[in-house]
């Protein structure tokens, strides 16, 4: 069960990330890293928690340069994507839209069955962060319900 509320539990700053500087939104969830991992890597669960999307076509899972395509919400244009980087073991992946590289995922692991889940945005794109902190909601509550 989620404690406190959503906006005490999201933070949004800027950081160096592997692809240089980004405004990162983070949220803490109460469950393991692995539950949180697993709602970002499932592409089955992307329109549960993505605003942005409400549908996909490409793999059950990502992984390395996987490839496909999503549907965007309110446009019902589909448009490709393509996993730009992916890191099972530090818990990270990036991709590209449209071939206009696009957010990080992370899940960084905090201990005690824990864990925060990260968007990291381009500076360009800081106007999506109020989105990012939805879709963090949203995740937390999916990775909750699997503990």
């Amino acid at each position: 069960m989620t404690r406190g509320s959503d906006a005490a539990r999201t933070r949004t700053r800027v950081e160096r990330t592997p692809d240089g500087r980004r405004v990162v939104v983070a949220r803490a969830v109460e469950a393991p890293a692995s539950a949180a991992w697993d709602v970002l890597t499932d592409t089955r669960t992307w329109s549960a928690w993505g605003p942005s999307v409400s549908a996909v076509r490409g793999p059950d899972r990502i992984g390395p340069g996987a490839t496909g395509e999503v549907r965007i919400a309110g446009l019902g244009a589909w448009v490709p994507f393509e996993v730009t980087a992916y890191d099972d073991e530090a818990m990270r992946w990036t991709w590209a839209v449209a071939r206009v590289p696009a957010t990080g995922h992370r899940v960084d692991a905090l201990g005690d069955g824990r864990c925060r889940a990260a968007f990291e945005v381009p500076l360009l794109a800081a106007a999506y962060v109020p989105v990012c902190r939805r879709a963090l909601s949203a995740i937390a509550r999916l990775a909750e319900r699997k503990v």
